[in-house]
């Protein structure tokens, strides 16, 4: 990878890591939720989650999807589904009256999984491959997923952080339900570009 492919890539990677989506946005509510420490498992998650989704996008999964099309629209409709799912959940995460054990943090496996059915981090594996990794040689994919993974923890680190100062904010059980609703509005309107793109 030459300098200035590499710049390119590293901005690539900066910008869509830290743009707001499904992730940031599930991160930035497990934060002012449950902190910094209980979303450790749900970052770590999407960190690793995503640089093997990479890895398994540039070795050739990406061409299930141009061989059986009807793959990418069930993959869609099961994406669409999940993320509605996910807004209900977080819609109705527990206020601090109701007690700490009546909501919980994603788990490293449940993030890892959702990369698999969130649309962003499929148009940001598909590009990372076919822009930055165009021989597609296990190397070049390596790479792309190494520098990908090394850019991508601390750009989600940021958003737990956001979401854990806004605790101070939110200890208030209507405000605290009010951020909740809106976030879950926030990850259904993400859906935007995929059912209407």
């Amino acid at each position: 990878m030459t300098y200035e492919l590499f710049t390119a890539f590293a901005l690539f990677a900066f910008v869509s890591s830290i743009t707001p989506g499904p992730n940031n946005l599930m991160l930035l509510a497990s934060g002012a939720n449950f902190g910094f420490r209980r979303t450790v498992p749900h970052m770590l998650g999407i960190g690793i989650g995503f640089t093997l989704m990479i890895v398994l996008v540039g070795i050739g999964l990406a061409q299930i999807f141009t061989t059986y099309p009807m793959s990418h629209v069930i993959l869609k409709i099961a994406s669409t589904v999940y993320m509605f799912w996910l807004a209900w959940r977080i819609a109705n995460a527990a206020t601090p009256t109701e007690g700490q054990s009546a909501g919980t943090p994603m788990t490293f496996l449940q993030a890892a999984a959702f990369q698999w059915v969130n649309p962003k981090a499929w148009a940001m594996a598909l590009t990372a491959v076919t822009i930055y990794a165009p021989e597609q040689t296990l190397a070049a994919i390596g790479l792309v997923a190494g520098i990908f993974g090394a850019i991508n923890l601390p750009t989600v680190s940021f958003w737990t952080v956001l979401g854990q100062q806004m605790q101070r904010f939110l200890t208030n059980p209507a405000r605290l339900n009010a951020f909740n609703w809106l976030m879950a509005g926030l990850l259904v309107l993400s859906l935007y570009p995929v059912l209407f793109g």
